[in-house]
């Protein structure tokens, strides 16, 4: 039956000791022997180990007895007494078991996983406690433990960290941005990732972009205005910037790069420059493709504060465009209709709009040579209109006729009459070009040889004729040269038994010829 030990209803660690080792001391030696000897953890003896039926009645010995000290009835009153002997629920009990808990607790998690059941848990093995309940008062464990109050009483395994070494502060400034103007331009001009935002202040920004310039790195520079164009607004920067201009220079340059017309305009007219203000609002006809409001673009332009020179070209682009809508409608029509030769022969490969004022000509020179001079699209009124220069006009002239074959228009091209009616053929380009152009366009030897024969230079005449094989212009430039070693030279070029052989050996055998040699 319970003792006085029980009769209170759970009482304190100390008494239950107290008692037990009492009734321990009472006992005779016979029921020590037996006690011992019906503990679940046998002494050892020379008995058989293997007989089995012994085994059993003494696991059903120690169980009895267990029931004569614990009784069903009154499970709720009763104190449970751990395998160390201190009762369960203790504090002590609580430290050791979660001591033991956090040592075994990953290995009992793998078992259970493994195993999928309760009866697992039963044979995990008994982890034996490090801890001691005066050691966790004094603040400190047993001698070789590293683990606090708080890391055994709480649920996850104890981990050992390494001491972790410390930074160097360059590191940490790099987290907190503690970095000074000139610290960030450094780091800028080094490629290293630094952010601006810590500069808040006007004179904070200012002094960053002080440094920049003193650095002399035009990167920095516009890394840091590019800072300055997002944070501040247009009137604080356009003043700041008007008295610096290393810096104003980076930011025109660098809004020109990335096309922010509208930034630029109000730039320049806060700086008073008008002619550049003029020049970045005609730039943005570049990005107009129709040709109509391109024109009335190009229509408002004029009237900007351009210098005189500028102003003509402004209006001279004007007009041009104006002209190429009309012969580009005009010739697509045309075109399509199919009743003229040469749109029939040489198709049009590309539109006539937005070309430059050379390509035009060429294009009127090919498509509308023979026109009146008081169309549009007559070559002669581009020419007076746009004051196209002689040797442009010839040049553009020459190329588009000679291309098509037309080796009328070219002679025409350089016969002019005196005012005696004398006709002379003259060309402002100089007439080795026009020889060079007429072989490029794969012309006749006979109209290769005529012009040729205008060079003026006797050197420069016989060495585009021996270049372009003109014979005759060779052999009469040998002849009037009176250089007869070089008429030799050039006879063992021609074919034997030609025309050109013969005529040298003629002019060799001359005897009213004083050769120099």
């Amino acid at each position: 039956p319970p003792g006085p030990l029980f009769q209170s209803g759970r009482p304190s660690t100390l008494r239950a000791r107290v008692h037990s080792r009492l009734e321990l001391m009472n006992r005779t030696k016979g029921d020590e022997e037996e006690y011992w000897n019906s503990s679940k953890f046998k002494a050892f003896t020379f008995d058989d180990e293997d007989d089995e039926l012994s085994q059993l009645k003494e696991s059903k010995r120690a169980v009895n007895s267990l029931r004569d000290f614990v009784d069903d009835d009154d499970d709720d009153d009763l104190e449970r007494v751990s395998w160390s002997g201190e009762p369960v629920g203790s504090i002590s009990w609580s430290i050791k078991e979660t001591a033991g808990n956090s040592g075994s607790n990953q290995e009992g998690r793998e078992q259970l996983k493994s195993r999928n059941s309760f009866s697992s848990y039963a044979q995990l093995p008994k982890p034996t406690s490090t801890y001691s309940l005066s050691s966790f008062f004094r603040g400190r464990t047993r001698p070789g433990s590293f683990q606090s109050l708080s890391d055994a009483l709480s649920d996850t395994p104890a981990k050992s960290y390494a001491p972790e070494l410390g930074r160097p502060k360059g590191e940490y400034r790099d987290y907190s941005n503690d970095w000074s103007p000139s610290d960030t331009v450094r780091r800028l001009r080094k490629g290293k990732a630094c952010s601006l935002e810590r500069f808040r202040s006007l004179q904070d920004k200012l002094q960053l972009l002080e440094e920049a310039v003193s650095m002399h790195d035009g990167n920095v520079i516009t890394a840091v205005l590019i800072f300055l164009k997002r944070t501040l607004s247009k009137e604080i920067l356009f003043r700041e910037l008007e008295v610096r201009q290393v810096a104003l220079r980076h930011l025109i340059h660098f809004l020109k790069e990335i096309g922010d017309q509208k930034l630029l305009l109000d730039l320049f007219r806060f700086l008073d420059r008008t002619e550049e203000l003029a020049l970045s609002h005609y730039r943005e006809h570049l990005n107009i493709q129709d040709p109509e409001k391109r024109k009335e673009f190009l229509k408002t332009c004029i009237g900007l504060p351009f210098s005189a020179e500028d102003s003509a070209h402004i209006q001279d682009h004007y007009t041009l465009l104006e002209r190429q809508i009309i012969i580009e409608a005009n010739d697509r029509h045309l075109e399509s209709a199919g009743q003229t030769e040469i749109f029939r022969k040489h198709p049009r490969k590309a539109s006539i709009l937005n070309m430059p004022l050379v390509t035009t000509l060429f294009y009127s020179c090919f498509y509308h040579y023979t026109e009146a001079e008081g169309t549009f699209s007559s070559p002669v009124n581009l020419k007076k209109t746009f004051k196209i220069p002689d040797k442009q006009y010839v040049l553009t002239a020459l190329a588009a006729r000679a291309k098509l074959r037309a080796w009328h228009d070219v002679d025409a091209l350089f016969t002019t009459k005196n005012w005696l009616g004398y006709t002379k053929k003259r060309a402002p380009i100089g007439f080795h070009r026009v020889v060079e152009i007429l072989h490029k366009n794969s012309a006749p030897v006979q109209i290769l040889q005529e012009y040729v024969n205008l060079v003026e230079d006797a050197d420069t005449k016989l060495n585009l004729a021996t270049k372009f094989k003109c014979h005759d212009v060779v052999i009469d430039t040998c002849r009037d040269l009176k250089d007869r070693q070089q008429l030799l030279a050039y006879r063992s070029k021609v074919d034997k038994g030609s025309a050109e052989e013969e005529k040298i050996d003629a002019i060799l055998n001359s005897s009213q010829i004083r050769w120099k040699n």
